[in-house]
C-alpha cells in the first residue's frame, strides 16, 4: 500500500504537469488554428482510437493482470501487439483517403497517414510501460512523460506557428511517440525479453477478447459524439463540442492519470488474496467524487468564464454544451473504476453492456435531437448517459457486491453542493465582467469552501488531504538552502 500511495504521489505530479502543459498549448492552438481545422482533427483521432484497442488487443490488462508473468509469456505479449499494431497501421494508412471521402473532409487523410505512422512505433515500448505499471515504477514512467510531453507541445506549436494547421498536431503526436519509445528503451525491467513470441498467443487472445470488447464499444461509444455531429453538422461544430469537452475535462487534466494509475494491478492483487474489492471500489470512488464533483458544479457555473478566459470570443458558441457535459461526467464518475474491477475478477467482457446501452442510445438521441443546435446535441450525449446509469449500478451490485454507495458517495454530494452555492454567491456578490479577472478573485474562496465543506463533512478525502500536505512540508524542509554543500 505504502509503495501504490507513494506511485500515486508521483504519478500525480507527473500526469498533472503533463496535463497542464497539454491543456496550455490547446489554449494557445485555440488561438492559432480555426474551428474547423481542430473538428478536422478531433474528427480523424476519434477513429484513431478506435483503431487503437484493436492494436493494444488487451495486451496492457494481460501483462498488469497476470499473476505468473514469464519470460515465455512475454514474448508472446510482445509477437501479439508487434501483429496487431503492424496490421492496424497498414490498415489505417490504406482507409484515409475513403474515410476521407466518406465524412466530405478531404484534410482527414493526411492527419491520418501520419498519425497511423504512430501504430508503427507503439509496440517498442508498450509492454515496457505496461511493466512498469505493473511494478508501480511511477518514477520512471514521469521521465519518459517529461521527455514526450515536452516534445509534443514543443514540435506542435513551433509547427502551428509556421502555418502547418491541422498536420501540427498529427506530426507532433508522431514525433512524441518516436520519443516514448526511445526513453523507455533503458528503464526495461530486468528479465524482459527482446524478441517476440508465440508460445502463449492463445491464453493472451483468450483473456483480449474479452478485453477488446469492452474497449472497443467503449472507443466507439467515445467517438460517437465527434463522428456524428460531423456527419450530420460539420467540422466547425465538431471543434466547438471538442472545446466544450476540453473545459469539463479541466479536471481530467488536473488529476491526470492518477485516478486510474495502478487500479488494473492492486485490485487484482487484491482479488488474487481473495479480498472484496466492493469496499476499496467504494472508498476509490468516494476519494474520486470528492474532488471531481465540486470541480464539475464549478465548471457547470462559470463555463462561459473559463470559456472567455482560455480560449477567447471566436468559441463562445461551445458555452451552451458546458453544462449538459458536465452533468454526463459527473454521473460517470460514479462507475468510473467498475471496468478495471471486472478486468481483475477476470470478467472484463461484462463492461461491454452498459457502454453498448450508451453507444446506441447516443445515436438515438443524437438523431432525435439534433436540429442544428450543439446544446440539444450535447444533451442527447447525456441522456444516454443516464440511460445506462441503471445497467452500470446493476453491475456494481451484482458483481461487486456493492449495495450502499450511495451511503458512501453522500458527503461528496454535500461538499459539491457547498461549492456550487459558493460560486453562485460569488457569481452575484462580485462586481467583475466575465473572465479571467473573476477566475482569479474567486479560486481562493472556492478552494476553502471546497476544504470546509470536507471538514464539516468528515469526508474521507481529508485524511488524504491532509498526508499529501504534511509530505509537501515535510520535502519544503528538507531542501537545502542556497547553494552550500
Amino acid at each position: 500500500m505504502a509503495t501504490l500511495r507513494r506511485s500515486l504521489v508521483i504519478n500525480f505530479f507527473s500526469s498533472s504537469g503533463a496535463a497542464f502543459l497539454q491543456f496550455l498549448v490547446s489554449v494557445i492552438l485555440a488561438r492559432l488554428l480555426a474551428p474547423g481545422e481542430i473538428g478536422v482533427f478531433s474528427m480523424t483521432v476519434v477513429i484513431v482510437n478506435v483503431a487503437h484497442i484493436f492494436r493494444d488487443f488487451g495486451v496492457a490488462s494481460y501483462v498488469q493482470r497476470e499473476p505468473d508473468l514469464t519470460v515465455e509469456k512475454m514474448r508472446s505479449a510482445i509477437g501479439v501487439m508487434l501483429a496487431s499494431s503492424w496490421t492496424i497501421c497498414v490498415l489505417l494508412f490504406t482507409l484515409s483517403g475513403a474515410l476521407a471521402r466518406w465524412f466530405g473532409e478531404p484534410g482527414m487523410a493526411p492527419v491520418m497517414r501520419v498519425l497511423a505512422l504512430g501504430f508503427f512505433i507503439i509496440p517498442f515500448g508498450s509492454i515496457t510501460n505496461s511493466l512498469l505499471v505493473r511494478r508501480f515504477a511511477a518514477d520512471k514512467q514521469a521521465l519518459v512523460s517529461a521527455a514526450s510531453t515536452i516534445t509534443y507541445c514543443t514540435v506542435c506549436l513551433t509547427l502551428a506557428t509556421f502555418g502547418f494547421g491541422t498536420m501540427s498536431l498529427a506530426w507532433a503526436n508522431l514525433v512524441s511517440l518516436v520519443v516514448t519509445a526511445l526513453a523507455l528503451l533503458p528503464l526495461r525491467p530486468p528479465g524482459t525479453p527482446w524478441l517476440p513470441g508465440l508460445a502463449h498467443w492463445r491464453a493472451i487472445v483468450h483473456f483480449g477478447l474479452g478485453t477488446l470488447l469492452v474497449n472497443c464499444t467503449t472507443a466507439v461509444n467515445n467517438a460517437i459524439p465527434d463522428l456524428l455531429l460531423g456527419k450530420l453538422g460539420n467540422a466547425r461544430l465538431v471543434g466547438l463540442l471538442s472545446r466544450a469537452n476540453s473545459t469539463v475535462s479541466i479536471f481530467g487534466y488536473v488529476a491526470g492519470s492518477t485516478v486510474t494509475y495502478g487500479a488494473v494491478s492492486y485490485l487484482s492483487q487484491a482479488h488474487h488474496r481473495g479480498e472484496s474489492l466492493a469496499p476499496v471500489v467504494a472508498r476509490a470512488t468516494s476519494l474520486l467524487t470528492g474532488v471531481a464533483w465540486p470541480a464539475f458544479a464549478c465548471t457547470a457555473l462559470l463555463g462561459a468564464d473559463i470559456v472567455l478566459a482560455l480560449y477567447g470570443q471566436g468559441w463562445r458558441d461551445s458555452v451552451p454544451a458546458i453544462l449538459p457535459l458536465t452533468v454526463s461526467a459527473a454521473v460517470a464518475m460514479v462507475f468510473h473504476y467498475t471496468p478495471s474491477a471486472l478486468i481483475a475478477l477476470g470478467r472484463p467482457y461484462l463492461g461491454a453492456l452498459p457502454v453498448l446501452v450508451m453507444l446506441v442510445s447516443r445515436l438515438g438521441f443524437g438523431y432525435v435531437l439534433y436540429d442544428g443546435r450543439l446544446v440539444n446535441f450535447a444533451w442527447a450525449i447525456c441522456l444516454a448517459t443516464l440511460a445506462a446509469t441503471p445497467v452500470m449500478w446493476w453491475q456494481q451490485r451484482r458483481h461487486l457486491g456493492m449495495g450502499r454507495l450511495v451511503h458512501a458517495l453522500a458527503p461528496s454530494m454535500a461538499v459539491a453542493l457547498a461549492c456550487g452555492l459558493t460560486c453562485f454567491a460569488l457569481q452575484h456578490v462580485l462586481p467583475l465582467a466575465p473572465g479571467a479577472t473573476r477566475l482569479l478573485v474567486m479560486a481562493l474562496p472556492l478552494v476553502l469552501a471546497w476544504y470546509g465543506a470536507l471538514r464539516l463533512t468528515r469526508h474521507a478525502l481529508v485524511d488524504e488531504v491532509h498526508h499529501l500536505g504534511a509530505g509537501l512540508l515535510v520535502r519544503l524542509k528538507l531542501r537545502p538552502v542556497g547553494g552550500a554543500g
